[in-house]
């Protein structure tokens, strides 16, 4: 299995965080149009209207054709408004359902970009089903009949990140998260103050350090002191690790296919949990 190159001693689990967090990190279009061309957005789910905070279409990588979606934070203020902070509304898992079809018929790979908080918790989200539509993306990312590779960018919040990280093949980047709910929420939780949310990233065991060794995820990407600093050398480790892992993928059969990602996904529930 590839590992990391990065130290065994460095950053604590908070200090990712911040780095996962901070405000010049290079976000999902910046890989799209690092590591793809002749790239075509799609909008909106056919149901209630587009959802900015989840981007997605049909692109070339290294000149094959692919289908690409992923979370938005935005880089400035009034982009991340507009794209609610990377929370999706149902409209979001919907449109993701949409082009996972779409990689279906069309025998495409999918290629899927995690970086969001979590899914949007606003009352109106919940008014048009944001249970039922992460629910039905799991299921119909479960069961696509093409290859979906996963990538980590940034945070990866609970089942707002889950609902597009069902996959073949898991990579994270080494300053990225993963976890079921923020540092902070779970302090909240369990100290009944955020301001232990420090401890509480690292009883979470949400580094990709962590992740790699609980064999949740295939592959760490070493970013060095980060994307925001430097993102060349993770686009071409990210373009390098795509090509051999779709390389692997694209020639099984479907039902091949399907069979692994359904034995992977059952093996989760026989980890046995590492001492932090």
């Amino acid at each position: 299995m590839p590992q990391t190159t990065t130290p065994s001693t460095g950053p604590t689990a908070w200090d990712i965080v911040k780095l996962a967090r901070h405000p010049e990190r290079a976000l999902f279009l910046d890989y799209v149009h690092a590591l793809f061309s002749d790239v075509d957005f799609l909008a909106g789910d056919r149901l209630f209207g587009d959802d900015l905070a989840l981007l997605g279409g049909t692109a070339r990588f290294m000149g094959k054709p692919i289908v690409f979606l992923g979370h938005q934070k935005g880089h400035n203020t009034t982009d991340r408004i507009t794209r609610n902070f990377g929370m999706p509304s149902p409209e979001g898992y919907r449109k993701a359902q949409r082009l996972a079809h779409m990689a279906e018929q069309f025998n495409l790979p999918l290629i899927c970009f995690i970086d969001t908080p979590g899914a949007y918790p606003g009352k109106e989200a919940e008014e048009r089903g944001q249970a039922e539509a992460i629910a039905q993306c799991l299921a119909t990312f479960a069961m696509l009949k093409v290859p979906i590779i996963n990538i980590v960018i940034g945070e990866g919040g609970s089942g707002g990140a889950l609902a597009v990280g069902v996959g073949d093949y898991a990579i994270m980047l080494s300053n990225a998260i993963y976890s079921v709910i923020s540092p902070e929420g779970c302090a909240s939780i369990l100290w009944k103050t955020s301001d232990k949310a420090m401890q509480a990233s690292e009883a979470l065991g949400l580094t990709a350090q962590r992740l790699l060794a609980l064999k949740l995820v295939d592959q760490v990407i070493d970013e060095g002191a980060g994307t925001h600093v430097d993102i060349q050398p993770t686009i071409s480790q990210l373009q390098n690790c795509i090509s051999q892992q779709l390389a692997t993928l694209q020639p099984l059969h479907s039902d091949t296919l399907c069979q692994q990602r359904y034995q992977r996904l059952m093996q989760y529930d026989h980890l046995h949990c590492l001492t932090p």
